[in-house]
C-alpha cells in the first residue's frame, strides 16, 4: 500500500494533513481505500474509548476505511456502530478461555485484512500487537493511553521489548507527563515515539441547569458535584463521597459504570449520604454535556491519569473543575498559562472540601478556571489528533509495498 511523500505547500498544518490524507487515498489501489484497524480493549464508554471514536470519525472524513476490534464488550456504548467487530462477547478467563480468544483474535485480524493497526492502552496493545504479527504485516501504532503504575508487570516487561525490537513500529504518548515516564527506556524504545495530545468534542450545550439536571433525573435548588469515569479504584470516587457527611446541602452525581459501584454505595451508605449520591451509570456522549451543564463544581479525584480527557471535557463547558494534585492534570488543564483548575490533595479531605466551598464562595475564582477551561479547545483540537495520526500513518507505512 503506497503512500506518497506530499510536498510541504503554503497551506496550515491542518490543510496540509488533509492534503496528504487525500493523496493516501488517491495512492490507494484501485479496489479500496487504506484499511485502518483500530484495536481496544473492551468496549465501553470511557476515555480511550472515546479517543478511539473521534480518531475513527476523523479519519473516515479523510476518505480511509476505518475497523474498529474490541477484545469482548462490557456495555452496549459500540453497538450499532459500523465496522465495529466484538472479538468475544463477555471478558476471556482462565488459560483455555484466553487462548481460544488469542486465536479468535487472530481470526478477526487476518479476516479485516488492515493496512495499519492502531492499539489502545497497555492490554490492547500487547496483545493486539502480537497477533497482528503473527498473522499480517501490517504496521503497528501502539498508544500508551495507561499509566505505567496500573500496567501490569508481565505487560510492561513485554511492553519495553516489543517497543525495542520494532513489533510496535511507532508508540504514541498524549503529555509530556506520560513521555517523561519512559525517560528511562532503552533508546531503541524511546527513538519510537511521538507525541500527540489527544482532541476532544465541546460538549457545552445550550440548556439551563434545571432543565439539564430534570433531563438526568437530578435534584434541583441543590449544589450538585458531578463527575464522570469508570467505576474503578484509580478514579477514587470514594474521595468525593467522602465530602458530602459534613455538608448536608450538596449532592453527587457519578456518570459511569464498573466494578466498584456496590462498594460506592456501600460507602455512601456507611456515611449516612446514600440519598445523596446518585449514580447515572454510563451515559452517551451527549448525556454527559447534558450532566456537565448541570454542575456546579465538577470533581476529579482520579489517582492517575496519562492525560485525563474527562475532566478536560468538564472544564472546557465551563463548569469549575478541582482536580487531583497531579502533574499531568497541572499539565493539560492549564491554557495560555493560567490554570484551568484548583489543585488539591483528595486524600485531604478537609482540603478537598475547603477547595469546594472556595470555589462556590468566590465567584471570581470560579469565573477564572472557567474562563481558562473554555480556551481549553484552542490545545486539543481533533483534527489536529487525527491530522498527527494522519503522519504518523504515512511514515510507519513503507513506500512502494502493499503491507
Amino acid at each position: 500500500m503506497t503512500l506518497n511523500t506530499v510536498e510541504p505547500s503554503a497551506a496550515g498544518p491542518a490543510d496540509a494533513a488533509l492534503t496528504a490524507a487525500d493523496a493516501t487515498s488517491r495512492t490507494v489501489a484501485a479496489a479500496r481505500p487504506l484499511r485502518v484497524l483500530l484495536v481496544q480493549t473492551q468496549a465501553e464508554g470511557a476515555g480511550a474509548q472515546e479517543i478511539t471514536r473521534l480518531l475513527a470519525a476523523g479519519l473516515d472524513r479523510r476518505g480511509l476505511e476505518v475497523h474498529t476490534l474490541f477484545f469482548y464488550r462490557r456495555t452496549a456504548a459500540y453497538d450499532g456502530q459500523p465496522r465495529t467487530t466484538y472479538v468475544e462477547p463477555v471478558r476471556p478467563n482462565g488459560p483455555i478461555g484466553m487462548l481460544r480468544f488469542f486465536g479468535r483474535l487472530m481470526k478477526a485480524i487476518r479476516r479485516i485484512d488492515p493496512d495499519v493497526v492502531v492499539t489502545y492502552q497497555h492490554f490492547g496493545n500487547a496483545v493486539g500487537a502480537a497477533a497482528t504479527r503473527l498473522v499480517s504485516r501490517a504496521p503497528v501504532i501502539a498508544n500508551q493511553v495507561s499509566t505505567q503504575a496500573v500496567t501490569p508487570k508481565p505487560i510492561r516487561v513485554l511492553d519495553r521489548l516489543f517497543g525495542q525490537v520494532g513489533v510496535y513500529d511507532a508508540i504514541t504518548v498524549n503529555s509530556a507527563a506520560t513521555l517523561a515516564d519512559y525517560s528511562r527506556h532503552p533508546a531503541s524504545y524511546r527513538r519510537r515515539i511521538i507525541s500527540i495530545p489527544h482532541g476532544f468534542e465541546n460538549k457545552t450545550l445550550a440548556i439551563g441547569k434545571d432543565d439539564a439536571r430534570a433531563a438526568l433525573g437530578l435534584p434541583a435548588g441543590v449544589t450538585l458535584l458531578g463527575s464522570t469515569g469508570r467505576l474503578h479504584p484509580t478514579k477514587h470516587f470514594d474521595a468525593a463521597i467522602r465530602l458530602l457527611p459534613e455538608r448536608p446541602g450538596w449532592h453527587l452525581a457519578v456518570a459511569g459504570q464498573g466494578a466498584e459501584r456496590e462498594a460506592l454505595g456501600a460507602l455512601a451508605a456507611a456515611l449516612g449520604v446514600a440519598d445523596r449520591v446518585t449514580f447515572l451509570g454510563e451515559l452517551s456522549p451527549a448525556d454527559v454535556g447534558v450532566l456537565l451543564a448541570g454542575l456546579d463544581v465538577f470533581v476529579f479525584p482520579s489517582l492517575g491519569e496519562t492525560f485525563g480527557l474527562a475532566v478536560v471535557e468538564a472544564a472546557q463547558t465551563g463548569v469549575p473543575v478541582i482536580a487531583n494534585d497531579l502533574s499531568v492534570l497541572r499539565e493539560v488543564l492549564a491554557s495560555d498559562g493560567e490554570p484551568a483548575a484548583v489543585f488539591v490533595d483528595v486524600d485531604d479531605t478537609a482540603a478537598f472540601r475547603k477547595a469546594v466551598d472556595d470555589v462556590l464562595g468566590d465567584p471570581v475564582l470560579a469565573g477564572r478556571i472557567s474562563a481558562a477551561g473554555r480556551r481549553l479547545e484552542r490545545r486539543y483540537s481533533v483534527d489536529a489528533m487525527v491530522d498527527a495520526y494522519v503522519e504518523t500513518m504515512r511514515a510507519v507505512l513503507p513506500t512502494g509495498s502493499r503491507p
